[in-house]
């Protein structure tokens, strides 16, 4: 089963597919956790990448998408697969349908007052990568390595916003491009009540195959 999450940034879509990688067995593939393993390396390509990110803006599609094709190709995505966070724009799209075929894109809604209110209270693990929000964890450490957590520069409330800009008119032409192919979902609840829906709707496409 192959699947894109769709939505905007802090909309859940990391936490959605962490559910469904762990009930469907299958690997969730996060382009922002590429990117930071990229830029990890500290190689030229992961020195540009930071310099983009850091902006809030898009990393190029010929960077992106060489990135992810090479993820595709692992053994582990045999059985299927989970985007989180590609494709972001049309021509990203079409550069997918000529690598693997997509057989459902769930759009994960929320409003964007909302996503600013969540990115700015989230922190991040620069060690593991775990993420808290400043209410669940207000001591400010890493509950897996003790780590001092941080907010990264994306997660900033100025960033957050030029990233909701880039969203809308970037990546919003997909939810047409996919039309026959989505299924819709809103995030303004917990967790477990966004995932329900959509582990039904799952359920019965993995019955279809």
């Amino acid at each position: 089963m192959k699947i894109i999450l769709l939505g905007a940034p802090g909309s859940g879509k990391g936490t959605l597919a962490k559910k469904i990688s762990r009930d469907f067995e299958i690997p969730q593939i996060s382009t922002g956790d590429l990117f930071r393993a990229c830029v990890k390396a500290e190689n030229e390509l992961g020195k540009k990448v930071k310099s983009i990110m850091e902006s809030g803006a898009l990393v190029p599609d010929e960077v992106t998408i060489e990135i992810v094709k090479e993820r595709l190709q692992q053994p582990d995505c045999k059985k299927g697969f989970i985007l989180d966070g590609f494709p972001r724009t049309v021509n990203q799209a079409k550069a997918l349908e000529k690598i693997s075929q997509i057989d459902s894109v769930i759009l994960v809604d929320l409003a964007n007052e909302i996503i600013v209110e969540r990115l700015s209270s989230r922190r991040t693990c620069p060690n593991c990568g775990e993420i808290y929000s400043v209410e669940d964890n207000p001591e400010g450490k890493c509950k897996k390595c003790n780590s001092k957590l941080i907010q990264r520069d994306d997660d900033k409330p100025e960033t957050i916003l030029h990233r909701l800009e880039v969203y809308e008119r970037n990546t919003s032409p997909l939810i047409n491009f996919y039309s026959e192919r989505l299924f819709k979902v809103s995030s303004s609840g917990t967790p477990e009540q966004t995932y329900q829906p959509v582990k039904a709707f799952l359920e019965k496409l993995e019955a279809k195959a």
